[in-house]
């Protein structure tokens, strides 16, 4: 069997155990070396917390576990296309490539709509549906600066 295809496998196999236990239909799987580094599975309604989806889940036990914000040279397999936020997640970890098998208009299909948040990125910040002000650059602006200036930082 295809090693890609065994790690999405699981992948979709931990979204069908989730519905089964009352959650959404979403699993992911993190593999680095050939190993599975961490899962996730989709939390959102079991824990109440939004950001809770499988793959963020999954990114929050690897970097857990491997000791490190990076996850360069590990690969994630998950049952659905990354929403907008999991995708920004995907690119903030590093990882090296990315496995899926529904997609966005699958999940659109089932009720996982997230094309209005695509839209409203595209949005002028003042457009948006929800209410956007800005608020003391003058500042904020102080915290980049002093960023900047640091000798020490840890780049992310």
């Amino acid at each position: 069997m295809d090693e890609h295809e065994k790690f999405m496998r699981k992948a979709i196999s931990l979204s069908i155990q989730n519905i089964e236990r009352g959650g959404g239909p979403f699993g992911a799987v993190i593999v680095k070396d050939g190993r599975i580094v961490a899962t996730g599975v989709n939390r959102v309604t079991a824990v109440n917390d939004p950001t809770a989806h499988a793959e963020i889940s999954a990114i929050r036990k690897a970097a857990k576990k491997l000791g490190t914000f990076s996850l360069e040279g590990c690969t994630l397999y998950t049952s659905c296309e990354p929403c907008p936020m999991c995708l920004g997640a995907v690119y903030w970890a590093h990882f090296d490539r990315l496995f899926y098998a529904n997609t966005k208009s699958d999940a659109k299909k089932i009720g996982f709509d997230d094309s209005f948040i695509y839209d409203e990125i595209e949005l002028n910040p003042s457009e948006r549906s929800i209410k956007t002000v800005r608020l003391l650059p003058e500042e904020a602006i102080r915290a980049f600066e002093f960023w900047n200036e640091k000798d020490d930082k840890i780049e992310y």
